[in-house]
């Protein structure tokens, strides 16, 4: 990735210059609005704090509000530049906050060097945040910034020049040692370096279970050995090493672990050829490494190497820290960030790096596949589990050693977070714990196929479902071994089922006046997907889920042919949910039913509200047409008008209105003003008079609102039998799989007369 000094300077001055702005939470259109967000409104919550100044994390920003603090001393590799310079970095910083983790932050930059001013001055901003985050202050100055503010202040301090490094690359440490074989405290390790980051990484390690005495740090002046007098501080004689080694090469010999944390290019391959077998490089300094990935690689090709740049395997990149450590610290009203609380973090990212990776990983990459060895060992930035994963293990950490104010149910918490990543996730979240409460068996009569297997690795790793994969028992074990998953699926190949017979035999009866011989009914059956809707209709699964390389027909025709329709239900539909920011709507009919009747359009709404009230959301349906109530008379508006009075006839209790337009089926403000008598002001539910306006809605919305689709969901079937499409991602599997279940449990609870 090339990037110019004008792309850079054009980046942060176009428009409004700067990077972030100020937004608020609360409408401020009324005159009451104001006097509620300001005098005499303000008061209330003033008085509650001087009550209790823990209600101030319930009534103001404070438990959302980190500050980025700096005076500019030692800014990128740009040095002293001077706290006004800084703030680009800074602004920069509060936006990798609010990206990664939501969380908002004023940049603050104090033109002030005198280290103990500094203090003064950062701790008197602690009744403002909820954290403070210490960003380019130069050493030794920044470990006694760091250490006064954490006993003066009672939230958490974090300087992340230290710290951020240290995690991330200690979780990196962490896999590598796994994978060359070798225990923690019998590693021998060389830092280059011995500024913030190098000091805080060894100290780190030393935490995680690497002997001290196994550490030799070197400066610009060589080794530092017990006895050195020149250019010596406190934090360089907290790691000199009782050793003969006097400089980098003769540091190196041996060495399991290479930690480099200073300039470009001081490291050659024959240092690198006389480390120990499988070495370990963390070759950090940016933007030039100690030593390029491809000369450690050359030299030695067995070692794990990993740098600070994206261009190249194992990135160290402090993005996968900080926010989500303040993430987790001021979920729970954290005092402090501790050790355990760190320690928790790098131990919550290794155990994420050997998870399987979501295809929207690997498109923000470009990589086809990716998974734990030594090419991967700590997440990529842009992985959105990271959320999920860290933040969640400092919090715990916090709760555990006592330094949390306002203790969380972890599993509550975990579903907020997932929140925070989309709408959507928070929507289907509700189906995947309906689902984890009574598992289902689901076929997957794609069985062999990459995605499906990742998929169902989920799956039952996270107790969606018991999975069965269709396919060869060989192929699909082999593939499990490629992707490098702990996974041992029920398989089946159909051509070897022992009771292909069977099945024959009833697929002939059940078809056999529809022009289905007992020779036709084997051949059939011989296609994983018939045999896997047969499984469902046998008895012998609960919910076929297909479609990942078939198209929609191939899947859907086994299925009305052998499961049919639900009893009292003539047409099966197809449903999305389009999510658009933080609305949800839900569209029918763009898959099936091309052009419906009345009685058609009646059954779609009745289905979809069913649908949509398993996502425990209430339907609010609009019979959408080119007509408001009547404004425009013509057969076709006439149909969808016809199929309203069907619906309030079979169904009193669901909330439904039209015929009406799509605009005045979302816009509340329309029906306020015009049509003050409809039932219907703020629709979530659009049936659509066919599927040609449906099928073009939702791609629209999808292609150019940027709304997020899932779907289509498949309603009306007499089993859980549910269609994917061809270019869904292994999370879309998954949600569709929890579906299924959910399906299924219904299906279920029906037979049974709940």
């Amino acid at each position: 990735m090339i990037i110019t000094k004008q792309d850079a300077l054009e980046y942060h001055s176009k428009g409004r210059p700067g990077k972030i702005e100020v937004v608020p939470t609360k409408p401020c259109y009324t005159q009451r609005d104001l006097s509620l967000a300001y005098t005499p409104g303000v008061a209330e919550p003033v008085r509650e704090i001087v009550k209790d100044p823990n209600l101030a994390y319930r009534y103001t920003a404070k438990g959302n509000l980190v500050a980025v603090v700096s005076n500019g001393t030692a800014v990128l590799g740009l040095g002293n530049v001077g706290a006004l310079a800084g703030k680009p970095v800074m602004e920069g910083k509060g936006v990798l906050f609010k990206r990664f983790a939501d969380i908002d932050v004023f940049d603050i930059e104090v033109d002030e060097t005198d280290p103990d001013k500094f203090i003064e001055i950062v701790a008197a901003l602690e009744p403002t945040f909820g954290g403070i985050n210490l960003e380019d202050i130069k050493a030794p100055e920044c470990f006694y910034i760091e250490e006064e503010l954490k006993k003066r202040m009672e939230i958490p301090v974090f300087h992340d020049d230290q710290h951020g490094t240290a995690i991330i690359s200690g979780a990196g440490l962490l896999n590598a040692l796994e994978l060359v074989g070798k225990k923690i405290d019998q590693i021998k390790v060389v830092i280059s370096g011995a500024g913030a980051s190098a000091i805080a990484c060894a100290r780190f390690y030393v935490e995680l279970g690497v002997r001290k005495e196994n550490i030799i740090m070197v400066d610009s002046r060589g080794v530092i050995y017990k006895g050195r007098k020149e250019r010596m501080n406190p934090y360089k004689e907290e790691f000199a090493a009782e050793t003969d080694a006097r400089t980098l090469a003769e540091a190196m010999e041996g060495a399991d672990v290479f930690l480099g944390l200073s300039v470009g290019g001081i490291v050659t391959k024959e240092m690198v050829k006389r480390m120990a077998d499988k070495p370990i490089i963390f070759a950090l300094a940016n933007p030039d490494p100690e030593i390029s990935y491809e000369d450690a690689k050359e030299a030695r090709p067995d070692a794990i190497v990993a740098t600070g740049r994206s261009d190249y395997p194992n990135q160290v990149n402090n993005v996968l820290g900080f926010p989500f450590i303040f993430r987790g610290a001021l979920d729970v009203g954290a005092r402090a960030i501790n050790e355990e609380m760190k320690i928790a973090a790098a131990h919550a990212l290794a155990a994420l790096a050997r998870e399987d990776v979501p295809d929207s990983v690997l498109k923000a990459y470009g990589l086809e596949s990716l998974k734990f060895g030594p090419d991967y060992i700590i997440p990529k930035p842009l992985d959105p589990r990271v959320l999920l994963w860290e933040a969640p293990a400092v919090a715990k950490a916090a709760m555990e050693t006592g330094v949390a104010r306002h203790p969380v149910d972890l599993e509550e918490y975990r579903e907020r977070l997932e929140a925070k990543l989309g709408k959507s996730r928070e929507v289907l979240r509700i189906m995947i714990n309906k689902a984890k409460s009574s598992p289902k068996r689901v076929v997957y009569p794609e069985g062999e196929e990459t995605k499906i297997i990742r998929a169902a690795h989920i799956v039952e790793a996270e107790g969606i479902a018991h999975p069965i994969l269709l396919g060869r028992r060989e192929v699909i074990y082999q593939k499990i071994e490629e992707l490098g998953l702990n996974f041992a699926p029920e398989t089946l190949c159909v051509l070897d089922s022992p009771k292909l017979e069977d099945y024959a035999e009833a697929l002939y009866r059940l078809r056999q006046r529809k022009g289905v011989t007992r020779q036709e009914a084997r051949r059939l059956l011989r296609d994983p997907n018939y045999y896997g809707v047969m499984m469902v209709y046998m008895g012998d699964a609960d919910a076929c889920v297909s479609g990942l390389v078939h198209h929609y027909p191939e899947v859907l025709r086994p299925a009305l042919q052998i499961v049919k329709t639900k009893p009292g239900v003539r047409k099966v539909a197809a449903m999305y949910m389009m999510v658009l920011k933080d609305r949800v709507l839900f569209f029918s009919d763009p898959a099936v039913n091309i052009e419906p009747t009345a009685e058609d359009l009646a059954e779609i709404a009745i289905l979809t509200a069913d649908t949509v009230r398993e996502f425990d959301i209430e339907p609010r349906i609009a019979m959408l047409s080119f007509s408001n109530f009547g404004s425009v008379r013509h057969p076709l508006s006439e149909k969808v008008r016809r199929a309203v009075e069907i619906v309030r006839e079979r169904r009193p209790d669901l909330v439904i209105d039209g015929e009406m337009m799509a605009d005045t089926a979302v816009v509340p403000e329309i029906v306020e003003t015009y049509y003050p008598f409809s039932r219907v002001k703020d629709a979530n539910v659009l049936i659509f008079p066919d599927l040609e306006a449906a099928n073009v809605a939702y791609k629209l919305l999808q292609r150019l609102g940027g709304a997020e689709a899932f779907g289509p969901i498949l309603m009306g079937m007499g089993k859980a039998v549910h269609v994917l499409q061809m270019a869904d991602e292994v999370k879309d599997i998954v949600n569709v799989t929890a579906v299924a279940v959910v399906d299924a449990q219904e299906i279920e609870a029906q037979a049974r007369g709940q």
